[in-house]
């Protein structure tokens, strides 16, 4: 079966266009049918066809017999009535202006038999017409064959792309994968989607403006990726072409970090050369987060928000006092807490009730009426303290818009990226501001990436993706050294783990050099050697936005933002997540790094990983489930890097970092 991009004709398309979808699918599966869309570009070709490098523009003929036959006495309508194809090879002639090739084409009369088609008249014989005796499986396509185009060659089906479908360019400031030669043919390929990334960009365009019957309250479809696949990439492009096609829906793009907003935001603002509505209508990026802050109500206070060692303190305490004579510690109090504000569990029979499948440790019905009371001791604490957590937010909008003390607004497409990170109260919250019946959720995700419980499936989230997902092989983004290393490293640590992995295609990936290890005594050596191995980079001419470090405990940022821009000058380093940078070095966290990409990546503090794994107080399970998140981290950090990728490591490096694959 070919590939239709999009997978189903276009809203408003005649019903000759649908007809003629279900023949293309007929072909053979290396041909490739692209459609345009007039209400983004204008008039023009209905279908380009590619079979491997050859290629056919196609534009079809709504005529019925009727108005053929009334073509053909035009001298007994005063001249009203045009010449039979003449408004279609107009489109085709215009469209070939353009591309300055001379390309075939051909006119289809799916209505129309030989006989009633007749010739075309000799203005027109540049294209040829086809009738509907040709427009059948077995004909069509071995009459395809003989009308194809000669070879072609990269260059020139990538300049026929640009004109027949602008919106698959990349902007070159919107990769980091750049090469040496900007103008090469061989080059020209990456900065155009790919037919897979065109397809996922273009599913269920057909969006529906009055509520439908059907078995499900809301359109679903899940774009699931190996890292630099252009997940981000689709999330802005589809934001934008359907705000074009659909300029009355309001749209709304959701992440789960700033830095990622940030940087969603920009790339929006440079390829729709508008500023965002983050008011009514129109297109909103928010972080989920900050969309819950935007709507609090104004008539309930926001209390401030504890730190992450503020959160430590307060759990070792309570451990200490409740939970002293129990193996769980303050990391398994603190993930039991947030697995519990992640979902719809407002009681202690909700909370005795709920499936804890896949959370790594087990509790007895006794330990867990201990949790909850440890909980409950928790939110008290912070109540009495005035403050709350970010598990606190999603739960108390859910509250005040089931109490009707707020009225949340209702979006028509909701895309969301990341959304592996996503929790299940948040997902529930994003379907109530969908539109009833005619609203759209997109998602993007990399299970790979995601740092959710084992077990927590898109069902248990309550999405059912059955049949909606869409796979997307290819990484963009780096090279097939660093991505073989990823990928190496996954394996070897978790060799049992297949839970929705999309296996990443390293075929025509372009080499580069490999991963850096840079074995160190002491955490001070570790910056000064990043500090140094950046002055050098500079000196070569790299600029600072072309370096991000990543370091794994969010308490390092600011002491290393602090020394970098003591050696390079205040304002050189800043945290992307509090911060919008410009040409600027930009450090943050291992939590904080999703979503983000830069050729140059320097990963520091991967000991303190391997260090938190080896802890005696760990049980066994417990253990298993912090090597899959800090694997699954590392995996996430490691392809951010585009170009080169350096690990810097204090101690003896553990057997992994150890294998062959880097140096």
């Amino acid at each position: 079966m070919a590939q239709l991009i999009p997978a189903t004709s276009i809203q408003g398309s005649p019903p000759e266009v649908i007809r003629l979808f279900y023949l293309f699918k007929r072909l053979p599966e290396h041909v490739v049918v692209i459609q345009r869309l007039p209400a983004l570009h204008g008039p023009g070709p209905d279908f380009l066809l590619r079979s491997d490098n050859r290629v056919l523009f196609l534009a079809v003929a709504t005529t019925t017999p009727q108005e053929a036959e009334r073509a053909g006495q035009l001298g007994l309508f005063g001249g009203e009535i045009r010449p039979l194809g003449e408004g279609e090879h107009e489109r085709l002639t215009d469209f070939s202006h353009r591309t300055t090739l001379d390309l075939p084409a051909a006119i289809l009369f799916p209505n129309l038999s030989q006989k009633q088609m007749g010739e075309p008249i000799t203005t027109m014989a540049t294209a040829v017409w086809v009738s509907k005796e040709t427009l059948t499986p077995d004909r069509f396509t071995d009459w395809l064959d003989d009308q194809l185009s000669p070879p072609l060659t990269d260059q020139q089906i990538g300049h026929l792309r640009e004109q027949f479908t602008p919106e698959v360019i990349v902007p070159a400031a919107f990769t980091v994968r750049q090469p040496i030669e900007r103008h090469t043919a061989a080059e020209l390929g990456r900065y155009l989607l790919d037919y897979d990334q065109e397809y996922a960009l273009k599913l269920d365009l057909n969006l529906p403006e009055t509520a439908q019957t059907t078995a499900r309250d809301f359109q679903l479809r899940l774009i699931n990726g190996v890292a630099g696949s252009g997940k981000s990439l689709i999330i802005i492009y589809r934001a934008h072409m359907l705000h074009q096609l659909f300029p009355r829906k309001r749209i709304l793009v959701l992440t789960h970090n700033r830095a990622l907003m940030y940087d969603l935001r920009r790339r929006y603002k440079d390829l729709s050369n508008e500023h965002l509505n983050n008011g009514k209508g129109g297109v909103q990026i928010y972080t989920f987060m900050g969309w819950c802050r935007h709507y609090w109500p104004k008539t309930e206070t926001w209390h401030k928000l504890l730190s992450h060692r503020q959160r430590l303190e307060l759990a070792m305490q309570i451990g200490h006092e409740q939970l002293r004579d129990t193996a769980v510690s303050e990391q398994m109090l603190l993930e039991e807490i947030d697995w519990y504000k992640d979902r719809l569990l407002f009681t202690r029979e909700e909370y005795l009730a709920a499936d804890r499948a896949g959370r790594g440790f087990a509790l007895s019905p006794a330990m867990r009426h201990r949790l909850f009371d440890a909980i409950t001791t928790y939110h008290e604490r912070l109540q009495q303290r005035h403050l709350m957590d970010w598990g606190d937010v999603p739960r108390q909008l859910w509250q005040l818009w089931h109490n009707g003390a707020v009225a949340l607004p209702h979006y028509d497409i909701i895309l969301i990226d990341e959304a592996q990170f996503f929790a299940p109260l948040w997902f529930e919250i994003i379907k109530r501001i969908l539109a009833p019946n005619t609203g759209h959720l997109f998602l993007v995700a990399d299970a790979s990436q995601g740092f959710l419980k084992r077990g927590q499936s898109w069902l248990a989230s309550g999405l059912d993706v059955r049949g909606r997902v869409h796979r997307l092989c290819k990484s963009y983004r780096t090279t097939r050294e660093i991505l073989d290393f990823a990928t190496l490293l996954y394996r070897r640590r978790l060799p049992d783990e297949d839970d929705d992995i999309v296996t990443p295609d390293l075929t025509h990936m372009p080499n580069g050099v490999l991963p850096v290890i840079i074995p160190l005594t002491s955490p001070q050596d570790e910056v000064t050697r990043v500090i140094n191995e950046i002055r050098q980079l500079a000196q070569g001419g790299v600029p600072w936005r072309d370096i991000l470090l990543i370091h794994a405990s969010r308490e390092e940022i600011g002491p290393i933002l602090a020394r970098v821009n003591r050696a390079f000058g205040v304002g050189t380093a800043v945290d992307p997540g509090q911060t919008d940078p410009k040409n600027q070095i930009r450090v943050c966290s291992l939590n904080a790094a999703t979503g983000l990409e830069s050729p140059i990546v320097f990963l520091m503090g991967a000991h303190e990983l391997y260090e938190q794994e080896q802890s005696i107080r760990l049980a066994d399970e417990e253990r298993a489930e912090l090597i899959r998140d800090n694997t699954r981290k590392l995996y996430m950090a490691i392809t951010r890097a585009g170009q080169r990728l350096v690990i810097t490591y204090v101690g003896p490096l553990p057997e992994m970092l150890t294998q062959p694959g880097s140096h």
